[in-house]
């Protein structure tokens, strides 16, 4: 006699992970971070024009569509399933696209080398036609979202390739299946 909780459990699918490296953000990183918007859109100011504030405040925007536009083109295209279990997130220093679960760390540095590069081509592009403050800004947001990105990714590069990466409020943790 089978009850229902046996059912499951046998059709339950388990995912065992071991940590291998978890890297934590420094509260004076977090800090530095958020306050580098305010100092790059006063220097703008006070360096090019006061309507430099309304250029850094759309180009953030269409930075932030653009990424996102990349990310989940990636996904689609390479014809990973995957694409759901991403999100936009509002929370630093994840800010943009990112993977709410574990994401393998192929996948993600894939998704995160495509939306760098074709972003800054992008923005190479929309310089000819762009004020000055426009351009410097957009440069500023593309690379200021993908930073944090990328400063796990450099402090994980002794790690295995095969691993999964999962992203906490102030961390990211990289496992092993």
């Amino acid at each position: 006699m089978s009850t229902m909780a046996d059912q499951s459990h046998q059709k339950a699918t388990f995912y065992q992970y071991r940590l291998l490296k978890k890297i934590t953000f420094p509260r004076w990183m977090w800090t530095t971070y958020l306050l580098l918007p305010c100092a790059a859109v006063a220097s703008q100011m006070v360096i090019l024009s006061w309507d430099s504030f309304i250029f850094f405040l759309l180009a953030g925007m269409l930075i932030f569509w653009i990424q996102f536009v990349i990310g989940r083109s990636v996904l689609h295209l390479t014809g990973s399933l995957s694409s759901r279990k991403w999100r936009f997130s509002l929370q630093a220093p994840w800010i943009g696209y990112m993977p709410e679960q574990h994401v393998s760390s192929f996948r993600f540095i894939k998704v995160q080398w495509h939306t760098s590069w074709i972003g800054c081509v992008l923005i190479a592009l929309m310089a000819f036609w762009s004020p000055l403050s426009f351009t410097i800004s957009a440069y500023f947001w593309h690379l200021w979202l993908v930073g944090p990105r990328y400063y796990a990714w450099y402090r994980l590069t002794r790690q295995y390739k095969d691993g999964m990466l999962k992203f906490g409020p102030d961390d990211v943790s990289y496992y092993s299946q």
